[in-house]
């Protein structure tokens, strides 16, 4: 019988026999490779049962907290009288669908799959189909998923800034070629791209907030500027609120900015951890993909009605007058808290963020590009997170990952966080 200290490793080697690199998506593999067991709210749990604050929180989707207790009944609720039927319409399906309409400023329809990756290619299919056109625009920094129109250009080496940067073999040459990649926040750079080529471009798709770089916040004028050209041009414009719907406002960061788009993909915080995703939009251009319509969307877990009560649910946890009071005011004190530490210690660094995503860069402001990041120093953002990990505070030791509180978190825990990044940052 193993003992516990041997858990982990006998686990992870279980894993690469009978898993390439022993994990399912490839950005899992990291150091420290731990195997985590078990999560609870604003918790979780290795192997040899250590307790770890969880800012990771799987990329953003826990944004109530993992395992929520008023999300776990209503899945359980609806998986004892109901699984895959996949025929017709649910009830569940079309309550969440209003929900979604209600709260969404772009979303006058709304179709359901289960990945942020399935969102963003449909609403590119959608946008080639109702232009006729090839081309779309995405920005440096930006990630939609792991297809071949936008799998470029993300955490790119400084080398290759300005040149197409694919992350996969394999993908199609001609959908390389057919993305154009621009700076964010550079409304010039997009007025000379559409001057050129406007009657070729198809869509332009961004993060509002690029969270996959950490946190980049968008200039009002480049966004609104954006939208302006975009309707000039007949282009489909296309948020990627994967990261910021929900998470935050039931709105999303288009309702915060008032600037409204096209097209719409959401994921991840939607249903608290469960699968799902959400294309919403116009009417007129969600219409196309209708039984019969021109556009193909189909898939057969496509509003899993676990998911699908999950999302219920979480939209009515985030109904609650406190619960956005509750998350934003944790992640302005951790924020506040990360910039009083740094100044008191005299470190060159730069707390980011928004709502309830913070993190702190290794470099002086301005941030207002992924050039810009650059700057920072990648070696002392992993250490100081390797360092945390040890006292039992979990932030992705990747270079400009952020981190995430759910509405579990405490002042508590928050203030605990302080204290261990207060003992690290000292000693950096």
């Amino acid at each position: 019988m193993a003992t516990i200290a041997s858990r982990s490793q006998e686990i992870i080697e279980q894993a690469q026999r009978f898993i390439p690199g022993g994990v399912s998506s490839a950005n899992r593999l990291v150091e420290p490779n731990l195997v985590f067991t078990r999560a609870q709210g604003a918790y979780i749990f290795d192997a040899e049962g250590k307790r770890y604050i969880d800012y990771h929180a799987a990329f953003g989707p826990p944004l109530l907290g993992h395992c929520q207790p008023e999300v776990q009944q209503r899945v359980v609720e609806a998986m004892s009288h109901t699984d895959v039927i996949g025929v017709g319409s649910s009830d569940l399906e079309a309550q969440l669908a209003e929900k979604i309409c209600e709260h969404v400023p772009s979303a006058e329809k709304v179709l359901f799959c289960n990945s942020g990756s399935e969102a963003t290619y449909a609403a590119l299919r959608l946008a080639r189909a109702i232009t006729g056109r090839q081309k779309i625009i995405k920005f440096q920094g930006c990630y939609h998923g792991w297809h071949d129109a936008i799998l470029m250009n993300v955490i790119t080496p400084a080398e290759k800034i300005g040149q197409r940067d694919p992350l996969s073999a394999g993908m199609l040459p001609q959908a390389i070629e057919n993305t154009l990649v621009l700076p964010f926040n550079d409304l010039n750079a997009v007025q000379q791209v559409l001057q050129e080529q406007g009657t070729e471009i198809a869509a332009i798709i961004l993060e509002l907030i690029p969270h996959n770089i950490g946190t980049v916040l968008p200039q009002q004028a480049f966004v609104q500027g954006l939208r302006d050209l975009t309707r000039q041009h007949q282009i489909v414009l296309i948020f990627d609120e994967v990261v910021t719907g929900f998470r935050h406002g039931l709105g999303g960061y288009q309702k915060v900015l008032g600037v409204t788009p096209d097209l719409t993909t959401m994921a991840k915080s939607i249903a608290n951890g469960f699968p799902l995703a959400a294309l919403a939009g116009r009417a007129d251009l969600l219409d196309h993909c209708a039984p019969g319509g021109d556009v193909f969307f189909a898939g057969t877990f496509n509003a899993h009605p676990a998911s699908v009560a999950a999302s219920l649910a979480t939209i009515e946890i985030l109904e609650r007058p406190d619960s956005y009071a509750h998350l934003f005011n944790l992640g302005k004190r951790m924020r506040d808290g990360l910039a009083e530490i740094v100044q008191r210690h005299g470190i060159t660094a730069t707390v980011a963020g928004f709502g309830s995503i913070f993190l702190l860069y290794f470099m002086e402001p301005p941030i207002e590009s992924y050039t810009d990041l650059l700057r920072n120093d990648a070696k002392k953002f992993v250490d100081y997170r390797c360092a945390l990990i040890t006292r039992g505070i979990y932030e992705l030791p990747v270079n400009l990952k952020r981190n995430h509180i759910s509405l579990a978190h405490s002042a508590a825990d928050i203030d605990q966080s302080l204290e261990a990044a207060n003992e690290v940052l000292k000693a950096l």
